[in-house]
């Protein structure tokens, strides 16, 4: 079980990726993927789709989202697997997320402007599935595709960071509503990419304590963005919370992500994987 091929974050055109959920299962089943989860933003809408898609390509899945937290001033991701995705609290509560977003993206549109990039809310429009979920992703795709920047990374660090200006800082639930929903309808849930948050090592520990005391049980510790070093110093980092560890590509667009659907490194030994807790989940 624990070199099974899973991966476990990634994103639809429900949420900011660039591809339909179907056409995500194919690509994960031709490269390898045996355990499956689709997790787009704050949103659960292509469950149904992306369950069916993985069985008709022959793999086993587990229900996902990835839901926008805001700890110590920063905006944290957590992972919920292996929920009841009809469980009413669930969607209450994703619904509340979502809805701040459409006026943060007025307020970035803004901030572009007075920077000289006019439009953009209209340019970024052309790149969302949901426009609930309008995002900063969104936003980056129209200045490449208008020549602004020359990719996504590009678009991130000149404009949309803090201190740039189109960053819009939001905020999200808070890290005990996030986990209650997940564990509440019956899923697991996981730190996602810890290494890309900007925390004092006091700051992630107590966003590691305070996440397991709410009931938390797993951390990303093999995804797209960690390197060999971060996936190692994560790796015992679960070992110390006693958290099951789990993999994602964090895959959104053939064009602009690092890693793709099944390509990851297996976890390392001595680790339990957040599928042998769910085992009874797996759809």
């Amino acid at each position: 079980m624990a070199t099974l091929n899973a991966d476990l974050h990634c994103h639809s055109v429900v949420s900011d990726g660039t591809l339909e959920p179907e056409v995500l299962a194919a690509r994960a089943a031709a490269n390898g993927v045996e355990l499956w989860a689709l997790t787009d933003h704050d949103e659960i809408g292509g469950q149904r789709r992306a369950a069916e898609a993985a069985h008709a390509h022959g793999m086993q899945y587990l229900t996902g989202t990835e839901i926008s937290v805001t700890f110590a001033h920063e905006t944290v991701h957590i992972v919920g697997l292996g929920f009841d995705a009809e469980d009413p609290q669930m969607h209450r509560g994703l619904q509340q997320t979502r809805g701040g977003r459409g006026n943060r993206a007025l307020d970035i549109a803004a901030g572009l402007a007075q920077a000289g990039i006019p439009n953009a809310y209209e340019g970024a429009l052309k790149f969302v599935g949901n426009p609930d979920l309008i995002s900063r992703t969104h936003f980056a795709r129209h200045l490449v595709e208008s020549g602004v920047c020359k990719d996504t990374g590009d678009v991130f660090r000149r404009f949309l960071t803090e201190g740039k200006p189109g960053y819009v800082p939001h905020r999200w639930a808070s890290l005990k509503d996030a986990v209650r929903w997940i564990t509440d309808a019956g899923g697991l849930a996981v730190i996602a990419h810890p290494a890309r948050y900007r925390f004092t090592a006091n700051e992630e520990y107590a966003l590691f304590t305070e996440f397991k005391a709410h009931g938390g049980r797993g951390v990303e510790v093999v995804t797209g963005s960690h390197t060999a070093a971060e996936a190692t110093k994560y790796a015992a980092t679960a070992r110390e919370f006693d958290l099951a560890a789990s993999r994602g590509s964090d895959f959104h667009s053939p064009d602009e992500s690092h890693t793709d659907l099944g390509r990851l490194p297996p976890l390392p030994g001595e680790l339990t994987p957040v599928w042998e807790l769910l085992a009874d989940r797996i759809l």
